[in-house]
């Protein structure tokens, strides 16, 4: 036993040095924590987990070198959990808790587009009609369905309409997305559409200058670029992505391009690359300055405070957040003589973030953002180590750019296809294409184009960013038309991110030989995720739609209506099929687990002719059940009053202990009681 402690105390000392990049881990491991519990912390558990904080760092100063990092790792989960609970505290406000129809009044807060490829606003300073202030949520988002134009939804415009609103909803499925607690980190009260056109009741007013600033530039780019180039680049440089289609958006996520849609990581570091090295060449052709000045990180400062304009510019999504406040470090390390790209400094800026906005761990933004910085920052500093040959000095950019891609790729497609069921068969090629294009041709162009603006010359830097835009754009376009351009995957169970994440940062972090151990959790992993199983059976929290898993994929008993919900299902199953395909998969004579009987009644005269129910019968209904039906023993009926307190349902097999009866789970068993679903 004492030979095993001694070789564990010789493995921990050796980590000395590079432990820092285990403090994002076990930060987030709390964070994590938090959002997978079913109840709501009290105060009095945080003001325990606060004195665990304060005693093992108080206990870490009197443990041994090797010992001590635990007792830190441990406070920094207990810390975690803290975060993430304040965070969700903070952010408390009213959440509209039944279906609302009437007229609503708000303050243009944001523009962008739905999946159905209508405008949506997002208002503040809310009214509805008969509602109290402190039971009117601080944020509406309506989508616009009304063919019929009315007011333009400008920044700060205090607009009126008629809408339908309903609280945000929970899980499609046990275990699905969240979109309750996701609208409740991001303010909003209640969601819905209006049909009419709105309707202007005051002007503008003055108190959000970015935002009309944001707004006022990607109007005149989208005007003197037009079409999907013009959208493109206002996207890109102000951060509205109002402009762009469906048809666009699809091409992109096929190809895996969409990431150079959004403002992230590659377009804060391209624009301060550029910055940086237009200012440092800049300064040092004065003579004076660069003599007497330190040229490098005075041009590190002055990139900050561009990219920090860029930020503010592009409307502070956690996207755009999280790529400033690592090139920030990076930046702030230059300015300081320090490694700018180093393993240290991305769990720097990824402690920051996670302080921040301790919600942002469980978006694909986040996870994808920091496992491709972190996989290229290892891969590189390991091939530099090594001294492998990249071919002649003029190849190398080339074979940088080919190396770079394919590891971002690779680091970036499990968290993908876990968050979005599809892989992109044709993504490396496709970024090959396009991603050298978007440094050395479009953002140099879109910075050009910037600072001709004050003397009318924008159009040179607009037109040389539409020439490689529309390069870009016909890349996406042919690579998501070749055949088999998109693949999908199965969901994978909770724990399979976890485990992968957890293998690939011992793999990268451990020092020594013991590193090869990470390759247990990521193989445990990739089996789970294979084993995946799906359910036999969902229910809609609407009742609206049923899905029963057959031989030919999942057949659901509605082609139209709750789509979203449709289409999250189907992309879980890891079925390319749409809504309609698969509704005429859909028999009357179809058999749940356990031989039950799935009647799915949609609509009232539905309702009104269902008469009985029978045993091994489960009669689904999208309003309440008629009065007069008769139900037998054995038989199951869920009304909408059942979803309401259950949420969505999942049906799974059950062959345990040798039982044929199904085993039913609920998404409020999973989700359990917490801030933003108790409202």
């Amino acid at each position: 036993m004492a030979a095993v402690w001694a070789y564990f105390e010789r493995a921990l000392l050796l980590q000395r040095g590079h432990l820092f990049g285990w403090a994002p881990l076990c930060m987030g491991a709390g964070i994590a924590i938090y959002f997978a519990l079913r109840f709501e912390p009290t105060a009095g558990l945080y003001a325990a987990l606060a004195g665990l904080v304060i005693g093992l760092l108080a206990l870490s100063r009197f443990l041994g070198h090797a010992v001590a990092p635990l007792a830190v790792g441990a406070a920094l989960v207990a810390l975690g959990v803290c975060l993430a609970g304040a965070r969700a505290h903070l952010v408390d406000a009213p959440v509209l808790g039944w279906r609302y129809y009437g007229p609503v009044e708000g303050r243009v807060v944001g523009i962008d587009r739905s999946s159905s490829d209508a405008v949506r606003v997002t208002l503040d300073r809310v009214r509805l009609r008969d509602v109290p202030p402190d039971r009117t949520p601080d944020r509406v988002r309506l989508s616009l369905h009304s063919k019929i134009t009315g007011a333009v939804p400008a920044p700060g415009l205090i607009l009126g309409a008629t809408a339908h609103l309903s609280p945000p909803s929970g899980p499609v499925e046990p275990g699905g997305f969240d979109f309750r607690r996701h609208a409740w980190f991001q303010g909003l009260g209640a969601v819905g559409y209006t049909r009419v056109p709105l309707v202007a009741l005051a002007p503008a007013d003055q108190a959000q200058p970015m935002f009309r600033i944001r707004m006022a530039l990607s109007s005149h780019v989208q005007a003197m670029l037009p079409g999907e180039a013009g959208a493109f680049a206002a996207a890109i440089m102000t951060g509205d992505r109002s402009g762009m289609g469906q048809d666009t958006l699809t091409a992109l996520r096929v190809s895996n391009l969409a990431h150079l849609l959004a403002i992230s990581g590659l377009h804060m570091g391209l624009l301060t690359a550029f910055v940086f090295a237009a200012f440092r060449y800049g300064l040092a052709l004065v003579p004076w300055l660069a003599l007497r000045a330190p040229v490098k990180p005075v041009a590190a400062a002055l990139a900050l405070v561009v990219a920090a304009f860029y930020l503010a510019l592009s409307g502070g999504s956690i996207a755009t957040e999280r790529a400033f406040i690592m090139v920030a470090v990076m930046l702030v390390a230059v300015m300081l003589s320090r490694r700018a790209l180093s393993l240290r400094a991305v769990a720097l800026a990824a402690l920051i973030v996670l302080c921040l906005r301790p919600e942002a761990l469980l978006g694909p933004g986040f996870q994808m953002s920091f496992s491709a910085t972190t996989a290229l920052i290892a891969v590189f500093g390991w091939l530099q180590k090594s001294k492998l040959p990249f071919g002649p000095k003029w190849l190398r950019p080339v074979t940088g750019v080919i190396v770079s891609s394919l590891v971002a790729g690779l680091a970036t497609a499990p968290f993908a296809a876990a968050h979005f069921n599809q892989f992109a068969h044709y993504g490396l090629i496709a970024n090959l294409l396009s991603v050298p294009l978007m440094g050395a041709l479009v953002m140099p162009a879109a910075v050009l184009s910037v600072c001709l603006l004050p003397i009318g010359l924008e159009g040179v830097g607009l037109w040389v960013m539409g020439v490689g835009l529309d390069w870009i754009l016909g890349v996406a376009r042919w690579t998501a038309a070749l055949d088999g351009a998109r693949g999908t995957v199965v969901n994978p169970s909770n724990r399979v991110l976890p485990l992968l994440t957890l293998g690939a940062l011992m793999i990268i972090l451990w020092q020594g030989r013991l590193r090869l151990l990470g390759l247990a959790p990521m193989i445990a992993s990739l089996v789970l995720w294979i084993q995946a199983e799906r359910p036999s059976v969902l229910i809609a929290d609407t009742g609206g739609v049923v899905g029963i898993m057959t031989d030919q994929g999942r057949a659901l008993s509605a082609g139209r209506g709750d789509g979203f919900t449709a289409l999250n299902w189907l992309e879980n199953d890891g079925d390319a099929a749409d809504q309609e395909t698969a509704a005429r998969r859909w028999s009357a004579d179809l058999i749940g687990p356990g031989g039950i009987t799935i009647t799915a009644v949609r609509g009232k005269r539905a309702a009104e002719r269902v008469t009985r129910c029978v045993s091994g019968e489960w009669v689904i209904f999208n309003t309440p059940p008629p009065e007069s039906m008769t139900q037998e023993e054995g038989c199951i009926v869920i009304s909408p009053k059942t979803l309401f307190l259950s949420g969505a349902i999942a049906i799974y097999e059950n062959q345990s202990g040798g039982s044929a009866s199904p085993s039913i789970v609920t998404a409020h068993d999973v989700t359990g009681r917490r801030l933003w679903n108790t409202r």
